[in-house]
């Protein structure tokens, strides 16, 4: 049987096997939450960048610019890391170059060694599991956490994604067992528990109240993100 682990943040990925892995990439608030609405809203690709001043240079070469760090678009940048800019296909046809706190370190500490990575997000719940039972190939989540850290909402989806995985995938990762518990037994408030999390109440001092109820909708996308040559691309959840 096909195995699904839990990873809680970027910096304890030495620990695991990534190795011919489908990894699935999760930054709820809200990194993956808003690449999946620009993709969903006709973006044509996502780049991710590491640092800001590599992703900024790129506005040369014909991409719109997004740039965040902690929680606030980055001076300079045309767009931040808020899903809602780019809703009514306001970006249709574009590249973007995107950088953020802790969903681009992410994907980077993984892109050269997993089979696929994959972007995982609440908005997308059901296309993601149906992606990932039709590969029939071990699942690595990892979760971008907050600077190293573990969080709340990324664990807790991860927990999402094992649970809907289940019975398809087995685990042997006591993270795995821990978070899919989490998941079940709060999923009937889960606005009202991920309330809780450090991460939503810094955004929050921000303003920014309807990007948290955004990244906390259940499945208004039918796609998934993938990473592809380098760049975060659309596709139909089953090949």
């Amino acid at each position: 049987m096909k195995k699904v682990e839990i990873c809680l943040s970027p910096e304890l990925i030495h620990l695991y096997d990534v190795q011919d892995k489908n990894v699935v990439i999760v930054d709820i608030f809200r990194a993956t939450s808003t690449m999946l609405a620009a993709l969903a809203n006709g973006v044509d690709s996502i780049t991710p960048v590491m640092d800001l001043e590599t992703c900024k240079s790129m506005a040369n070469s014909g991409y719109t610019i997004a740039g965040e760090r902690n929680g606030k678009t980055a001076e300079g940048f045309e767009l931040g890391n808020s899903p809602l800019a780019y809703l009514d296909n306001k970006y249709s046809g574009s590249k973007i170059a995107m950088t953020t706190t802790n969903g681009t370190v992410a994907i980077e500490k993984t892109k050269n060694v997993a089979n696929k990575i994959i972007l995982g997000a609440f908005v997308n719940l059901s296309a993601t599991t149906d992606f990932l039972i039709s590969e029939q190939r071990d699942v690595l989540i990892l979760c971008a956490g907050w600077k190293g850290k573990f969080n709340l909402e990324d664990s807790l989806f991860a927990g999402a994604l094992v649970s809907n995985l289940h019975p398809h995938f087995g685990t042997e990762c006591d993270t795995s067992i821990a978070m899919k518990n989490l998941y079940e037994g709060n999923q009937h408030r889960l606005r009202i528990f991920m309330g809780q999390a450090s991460h939503a109440k810094r955004l929050q001092n921000h303003n920014i109240e309807a990007d948290i109820e955004f990244c906390l909708s259940l499945n208004i996308y039918d796609i998934i993100g993938i990473l592809e040559e380098g760049k975060l691309v659309a596709k139909n959840p089953i090949k």
